[in-house]
């Protein structure tokens, strides 16, 4: 009977799951003391096949920083054995990446058919929810298709706010990149307590009075439905590459915001491609045009990935601070002190480049060159112990944290922008 039972539960692990398998791969993290120690890993990123998770490339790997990379069971001994003979710290932070994917769905399903905010949501389920949303509360949600992908998939972002188009907005996007899942529950979870507490919490109820929120749930639709279908670690779109049998773009390198200042994001096959040139994938081009369009309104943008617990502001492709950086600075710093009054959990907070490490043709600097004052990046839990396979247990407590930040960014946004 328990055999039956352990398979039957195997089962319905994998049937949320199809696509590549990892059994055996393993996720390791590693401290290089000093520079020598820091080429040593670049040395074994290029003789082996290394997904970083973080940082997202080998080139950003310095003295003294926390590196989480993916290796092949194959690999995994030598790799071992290399850190080992030069003793470098290190720990393994996951020792069979297949078991954590399936470890992630350890939420049951309330009631069949209910939208769950409490579970990971495939595309098609997002899809009948925004419908859902705007059937449930056609006073406050309207979904406007902006665009669509590679695949030909919708772009949908839902408008929410008791407001027209002149008010002061908020943009909003989750899951640029395709793995990081709990950035997608996030926004879901934003436009259902935005609608479920309006008219019963205060702040929330002044919110959506005086401004609106443009939320799109999710920015590269086909690489999530790769991830949920094929690769659950696939980060990029799915775009066709000239000359190249690698598939994809990287959508947060892709806007047209010092595009052409990091030599490493040149290669088609790299994690981080940019793309031809600024602005060539239809997502990445859609959400542009459509916050060019809405620039009046639009007076803050915020975008959300995963993990490293951090709140980012410009910029990314320099050392430079921007003209607010103060402002921006006191924003963050409260943002996070918020967020912790939940449940404690620390973030920290800073401009991209030395917070988290440089980047370019990103939509957050991208955002703030526009005119967008106020541009912020959420890094979402948690700190590597899932990296991005955070369980469907910690959905509910990370959107719990992350909207008091966003509500007491929101507020701020209302009160000090004109």
């Amino acid at each position: 009977m328990l055999a039956f039972l352990i398979l039957v539960t195997l089962a319905l692990a994998s049937a949320h799951y199809s696509g590549e398998h990892f059994e055996g791969e393993k996720v390791f993290r590693v401290k290089p003391q000093d520079e020598k120690q820091a080429n040593i890993i670049k040395d074994l990123a290029k003789t082996n096949q290394l997904d970083f998770w973080y940082p997202d490339a080998t080139h950003h790997v310095t003295a003294n920083m926390t590196i989480d990379f993916q290796v092949s069971e194959k690999e995994s001994q030598s790799i071992q054995s290399a850190l080992d003979q030069n003793n470098m710290h290190y720990e393994i932070l996951i020792h069979d990446l297949q078991e954590e994917i399936e470890k992630q769905f350890d939420v049951k399903e309330d009631i069949p058919g209910r939208h769950s905010y409490a579970k990971y949501n495939n595309w098609d389920k997002i899809v009948a929810w925004t419908e859902k949303m705007v059937h449930k509360h056609p006073d406050m949600v309207s979904r406007i298709k902006i665009g669509t992908t590679v695949e030909d998939n919708p772009l949908y972002v839902l408008k929410v706010g008791k407001g027209d188009e002149r008010r002061k907005a908020i943009f909003m996007d989750c899951g640029i990149h395709a793995r990081e899942w709990i950035s997608p529950a996030f926004c879901q979870w934003f436009v259902y307590q935005a609608t479920k507490t309006y008219g019963k919490n205060k702040i929330m109820t002044k919110l959506l009075d005086r401004m609106n929120f443009y939320v799109l749930p999710v920015f590269n639709v086909d690489g999530y439905i790769w991830s949920w279908t094929q690769n659950r670690m696939w980060r990029k779109n799915r775009s066709k590459n000239q000359n190249s049998k690698c598939i994809g773009t990287d959508l947060n390198r892709n806007f047209n915001a010092s595009w052409n200042s990091f030599q490493n994001t040149k290669n088609p096959c790299a994690n981080i491609y940019r793309g031809p040139k600024p602005e060539s994938e239809k997502e990445t081009k859609a959400v542009t045009d459509f916050i060019r369009s809405h620039l009046k309104s639009i007076k803050a943008y915020i975008t959300f990935h995963s993990y490293s617990q951090m709140l980012l502001f410009p910029y990314g492709y320099t050392s430079k601070l921007p003209p607010n950086h103060e402002d921006l600075d006191k924003v963050a710093k409260i943002s996070t002190d918020v967020l912790a009054t939940r449940y404690e959990t620390r973030y920290i907070y800073g401009p991209i480049a030395s917070t988290y490490y440089p980047t370019s043709g990103s939509s957050l600097d991208w955002a703030y060159n526009v005119g967008i004052k106020h541009t912020f990046a959420f890094e979402l839990r948690d700190k590597g112990k899932y990296g991005f396979l955070l369980p469907e247990s910690l959905i509910k407590s990370t959107c719990k944290e992350t909207l008091l930040a966003v509500k007491f960014i929101a507020k701020y946004i209302l009160k000090h922008t004109s």
